[in-house]
């Protein structure tokens, strides 16, 4: 009796070890591959990619919302950043140091600005830059405002003061990522909604309801869309060296009347949903 006690006990240890190594090669398994960020500023812009995510679990720092989860048992993280360029610089940071990402997608809707691009077409961020970083002209009491005449100013290009420098009076343009584009290219048929190009996406704290002013940006800056987040998301992965890709869909364009369609936010979560598993494809293939 005892020595089949022994027998049995020796078996469960065995069958326990094997668990707890096997457990253990997961966790690595997991630990090593580094996730994929995906974010959205408003819930209509970041919920509806979540819910297609295996295994989900939600965290919280301070009003950001991080939905963990997997594709095609991938490690993805969809971050609802709130709106707007301060909170954007803040979520990409904070998902940075948390999670150690390997890629990060900023999406959401945007507002026309090229007269070609209709509701429900997608800009794929070639390059995304920060339309609100303006110097103005030097004007006295009385002799008005001339916002034509304003001129970028790159924050990035001194540690001096970036409104004496002259060097700093040029646009700063942050380039999407490679791969992340080939990416979206690879998988654009899939999308039947609207036409993807590449393009320039700007991004300011302001919501332009002016057409001559949209005009002048589109003319000054080449922009094709406008959105508040994309330019500080693609700054801070710069900064950390991560690859980046700022993807936005048309939600309305005063330059040609088209009329604004909250079904746009779930459209474009759907074609990213696309780039992602193209994007797990290539990066795993690579290993």
């Amino acid at each position: 009796m005892l020595k089949k006690f022994i027998a049995f006990a020796a078996i469960a240890v065995l069958l326990l070890s094997g668990c707890s190594a096997n457990s253990q090669m997961e966790t690595e398994v997991e630990s090593a591959q580094r996730p994929i960020i995906i974010q959205g500023p408003m819930p209509i812009e970041a919920e509806n990619f979540a819910e297609r995510l295996d295994k989900v679990k939600v965290e919280k720092s301070g009003t950001f919302v991080f939905y963990k989860g997997k594709v095609n048992n991938y490690p993805v993280i969809v971050v609802k950043t709130g709106k707007g360029m301060e909170n954007t610089a803040a979520a990409t940071a904070l998902a940075i140091e948390k999670y150690d990402p390997i890629a990060i997608i900023n999406q959401g809707t945007s507002g026309g600005h090229d007269p070609s691009l209709n509701v429900f077409d997608i800009v794929l961020g070639k390059k995304v830059t920060n339309i609100g970083s303006l110097k103005t002209g030097s004007l006295g009491e009385n002799e008005g405002i001339e916002p034509t005449n304003w001129i970028p100013m790159d924050l990035m290009a001194s540690e001096g003061s970036a409104g004496e420098d002259p060097d700093a009076e040029k646009i700063r343009y942050y380039e999407g990522d490679k791969e992340l584009l080939a990416a979206a290219h690879a998988v654009k048929d899939k999308y039947t909604k609207g036409k993807i190009v590449e393009g320039t996406i700007g991004s300011a704290d302001l919501w332009n309801n002016e057409v001559d002013r949209i005009n002048w940006f589109h003319e000054k800056y080449g922009t094709s869309v406008e959105e508040m987040e994309g330019a500080s998301a693609a700054q801070i992965a710069t900064q950390y060296e991560v690859p980046s890709l700022v993807i936005r869909i048309l939600s309305n364009n005063k330059t040609n009347g088209g009329q604004y369609n909250p079904d746009t936010a779930a459209a474009n979560q759907d074609y990213v949903y696309e780039v992602v598993k193209q994007y797990i494809s290539q990066i795993t293939n690579k290993k």
